[in-house]
């Protein structure tokens, strides 16, 4: 009876199908850089001989603006997400390999960086772009007092896609919003004061991990994963489909 309750053990773990693992690419954006460029070169030649002195001089001035697109990541906000997605059970993860100022070709193209061997390992990529970021320190009068308030609020949003890494089909996709502030208030407006920035930092990442987590499990099914009020969801994931050779 002990044997047999053993091998229908070992059987039950053996079906149980392992979690799928994702790669979590770091937030890639992209921006206009502005250069001014101020060049002003001057040069004097004199010559004396026996015959007398001469001498030419020359000035030039150049003046101009330059552009450019600089693309990267943004490497401080997926540590929360990576946390959160751990802790829905619907997924295990992988290091990818991320894009430095050294990589080549552009970040946004997210399938020729699969195909390269970026995500080695990994059954699905999530990709991150960062659509909005907004930094703001304002010192605001508290109606019917003499008080102010110092607010520094940072507000982070972005787009994600889960990518298959084998059939390059989106499985999901969805937009996802980090938030945090730091307030302090003040008798005068002129007094400086200290700000935590590492802390409104560390909430923007902390809310925004909580949002993607809960997308991911409204559209996937989350294991373990449950938001507030709402019934735990089945994994929706669609099944490994065997490779099939055309011919």
């Amino acid at each position: 009876m002990r044997a047999w309750i053993g091998m229908m053990a070992l059987a039950c773990a053996f079906s149980v199908q392992a979690a799928p693992k994702v790669a979590v690419t770091d937030l890639a954006y992209q921006e206009r850089v502005e250069q001014y460029i101020h060049i002003v070169s001057a040069q004097s030649n004199h010559n004396q001989s026996y015959y007398g002195a001469s001498g030419s001089s020359s000035y030039n001035e150049i003046e101009a603006t330059t552009s450019y697109i600089e693309q990267g990541e943004l490497r401080k906000f997926t540590g929360d997400i990576k946390g959160e997605i751990l802790r829905t059970g619907m997924f295990q993860l992988v290091q990818g390999t991320p894009y430095t100022s050294a990589s080549k070709g552009d970040v946004y193209d997210v399938i020729k960086r699969i195909k390269a061997g970026n995500f080695k390992g990994a059954d699905y990529v999530l990709f991150g772009t960062v659509s909005d970021i907004d930094f703001n320190n304002d010192i605001n009068e508290l109606a019917n007092t003499d008080s102010y308030s110092a607010v520094l609020a940072l507000t982070l949003v972005a787009d994600f896609s889960l990518i298959n890494t084998k059939t390059f089909e989106i499985t999901s996709a969805f937009t996802a919003m980090g938030e945090g502030q730091d307030t302090k208030l003040m008798n005068h407006r002129d007094i400086r004061v200290s700000l935590n920035r590492p802390r409104v930092v560390r909430d923007v990442s902390k809310s925004l991990g909580e949002d993607v987590a809960g997308q991911l499990s409204q559209q996937l099914g989350g294991g373990g994963y449950e938001q507030p009020g709402q019934a735990p969801r089945r994994n929706n994931l669609p099944a490994d489909i065997a490779p099939v050779i055309l011919r």
